[in-house]
């Protein structure tokens, strides 16, 4: 955990893929304490890729950073029973539930039944309850025919899935904000979140739908030009590709400065009646204009125009693969705060990121690495639920929970299990 925004809450989460896990680990982050469910030896995301050659994910450990793991069998009533105890138990800081699983015995009404003050969210694929991933949701939305150089006969996807991200903090802030409500009323609150309505509620606030809707046209794909103003990408002479935006009137300004383009900027501007002061303008002549600034950065070094437009302020940014980042880039390193590197049982020492929230004047907490499978279902049992060190054993004996030496992957000595001889 990075933060103490959210000390003290603690939430059930019983997920899988992206969405809900992601949530999840931005509210751990925060300072909640998470529990995720999982079956005895893993949920079908478990070992999702990428993986280790010994088996262990790095899918799976990414989004799990900082949460405990309870390894119990829901498709079994006594475990059902078990994760909704544990949903409903006691505390003013209790009683928050994430999933994007469901099923009527995690419904709201079934929990709000036990406890009235509860709080859930429920991810879904769409609003109907059918199933919806990031993929078809994006391409359904549009923007595989907004992406790089597509028409309408060979749309492009890209491989961000925006739409989990943004639905998991969706998510997350509806969590957040509903604790605090409770806070002050004492009400419960039943949050529902559909990937596909985060994607189109985003067309709306973009502008992107009522541009279609008023002016009866499609935004085109731009290759690498950026939409409403200028910005595009330049091949430096020793081969460094770079992205330069002018979007603002200082960063148009100083792009124009540092390349030295005035004159032959002012001569396309007299040509076509343009003003390039209004980024409307610059968006019109942006073939003019990359010809002319491309003319510059193919007769300098990198070296060079990195150097000339850090001096002069220009808004730019490098092409690079992520091992060039972790290389090179000082935002991907311990020189950055949010970074840290931690040791992850089955796949060792690797950098991580922390919340990119900085909490001024706040020291960071370390990360906590994701757990092994079950690592904390002792704990959870004995200390949140109270049960005794027999309970635990025979639930142990009946196979309804499991700790970490039923993790397929890291299969450990009985002796590690547990604080309850009875197991």
């Amino acid at each position: 955990m990075s933060l103490e925004l959210l000390s003290g809450i603690r939430v059930v989460e019983s997920s899988a893929f992206i969405a809900a896990p992601l949530a999840g680990m931005t509210l751990a982050q925060a300072g909640a304490d998470v529990i995720r469910i999982d079956l005895p030896g893993g949920g079908i995301d478990y070992a999702r890729l990428p993986v280790l050659p010994a088996g262990r994910s790095l899918y799976w450990t990414g989004l799990n950073k900082g949460k405990r793991s309870l390894a119990v069998d829901i498709r079994r009533p006594e475990g059902r029973a078990i994760v909704q105890e544990l949903v409903t138990a006691p505390g003013g800081n209790s009683g928050v539930m994430l999933t994007n699983i469901g099923g009527k015995w995690l419904s709201h009404e079934t929990l709000s039944a036990i406890r009235s003050d509860v709080i859930t969210c429920t991810i879904e694929g769409n609003q109907d309850g059918s199933t919806a991933v990031d993929y078809t949701v994006n391409c359904a939305a549009g923007f595989p025919y907004m992406t790089g150089n597509a028409d309408v006969g060979e749309p492009v996807n890209h491989s961000l899935p925006a739409w989990d991200i943004a639905c998991a903090f969706q998510a997350a802030f509806g969590i957040a904000a509903a604790v605090g409500r409770r806070d002050k009323t004492g009400c419960g609150a039943e949050l529902r979140l559909a990937l596909s309505d985060v994607a189109f509620s985003m067309l709306s606030h973009l502008g992107l739908a009522t541009e279609a809707e008023l002016l009866h046209e499609d935004r085109p794909a731009l290759g690498n030009f950026l939409y409403g103003a200028f910005g595009k990408d330049f091949t430096t002479r020793d081969g460094r590709r770079i992205f330069v935006a002018g979007i603002s009137s200082n960063q148009w300004k100083n792009l124009v400065i540092a390349c030295g383009i005035e004159d032959a900027l002012r001569e396309i501007e007299i040509t076509l009646s343009l003003d390039f002061s209004k980024e409307g303008d610059r968006f019109k002549a942006r073939e003019e204009i990359a010809e002319i600034i491309a003319r510059w950065t193919e007769t300098k070094t990198y070296a060079d125009v990195t150097a000339r437009f850090d001096e002069q302020g220009v808004c730019w940014g490098p092409y690079q693969s992520v091992q060039d980042a972790l290389r090179d880039d000082p935002r991907m390193s311990e020189k950055n705060p949010i970074f840290s590197r931690i040791t992850t049982k089955g796949i060792g020492s690797h950098l991580v990121a922390s919340s990119p929230i900085r909490q001024i004047n706040a020291k960071r907490a370390e990360i906590s690495a994701a757990p092994v499978l079950g690592e904390h279902t002792d704990e959870i049992l004995l200390e949140i639920l109270r049960l005794d060190s027999g309970a635990v054993g025979r639930l142990h004996d009946a196979g309804i929970i499991a700790g970490p030496e039923k993790d397929p992957l890291f299969p450990v000595p009985n002796s590690y299990v547990s604080r309850n001889p009875a197991a």
